[in-house]
């Protein structure tokens, strides 16, 4: 079964940290076992394989998923209208490694090939970014990077400066970074402070689909991490020009 990583209130990244089943929605605590003999004797029905540790309330009232919040998974498509319906915002972290949707796209083969991918008026994406960034509205992403990057990495590296040109505000983190900073590791979109979309991916990067909430506690945590993620992040054009000198 998968873990994933909900969050932390440690600067260091290490523990009190929070985590979810994902196959089953059980909640993972990892804090500092309670050693206190007094506390250990108030314990009610202890088992003999259960272990208690001690953890601050803000983490489970900042990272807990509401046990009611189970958001069905629906194919990408049902959310593309977002995408030119949103009135200000549309921001967006991606924590994956790689991605097949990258892969089987024909910019994978051109940039393999030593081509430079910039910005193309004619491409749907772009074409939609500088409709909308035009009318005053904004499209941002944080894009988490290993170090050294992998392949999938420096390909957006390469390709996303003609989102940049679109109109895109592109920064990137290092993933070490981002894991000091508490981010979680899953993708979502957030469009007007207001809808989550959250990817959910297959083990080969391929997109599975989407699950859509906009209940207070899921948005409030986005924005939360948005304004981590935008704070830590660099300019993906400075970032690039980092990562090009230590390679």
């Amino acid at each position: 079964m998968t873990l994933r990583f909900l969050g932390t209130t440690s600067d260091d990244g290490d523990c009190p940290t929070l985590y979810e089943v994902e196959e089953t929605r059980q909640i993972v605590v990892q804090g500092d076992r309670l050693t206190d003999p007094e506390h250990l004797d108030q314990l009610r029905d202890v088992k003999e394989s259960e272990t208690f540790v001690v953890i601050p309330r803000e983490l489970l009232t900042r990272f807990a998923p509401r046990s009611d919040d189970v958001a069905e998974l629906v194919p990408f498509k049902e959310v593309a209208h977002l995408f030119a319906e949103f009135k200000h915002t549309a921001w967006r972290l991606e924590t994956q490694r790689g991605y097949a949707s990258d892969r089987e796209s024909p910019k994978w083969n051109r940039w393999r090939a030593g081509e430079s991918l910039g910005y193309d008026p004619a491409h749907p994406w772009h074409a939609n970014v500088r409709t909308q960034t035009e009318a005053g509205k904004r499209f941002e992403r944080v894009r988490l990077v290993d170090d050294p990057p992998t392949e999938g990495q420096r390909f957006l590296l390469a390709s996303g400066l003609g989102n940049v040109e679109a109109g895109e505000d592109i920064r990137n983190l290092s993933r070490a970074e981002a894991q000091r900073a508490g981010l979680p590791d899953y993708d979502f979109w957030l469009f007007d402070s207001r809808t989550v979309v959250e990817f959910a991916f297959g083990s080969d990067g391929t997109t599975l689909g989407v699950r859509v909430r906009e209940d207070a506690e899921s948005v409030l945590r986005a924005c939360q991490v948005r304004d981590a993620a935008w704070h830590y992040a660099v300019a993906t054009t400075e970032f690039q020009a980092g990562v090009r000198s230590t390679m």
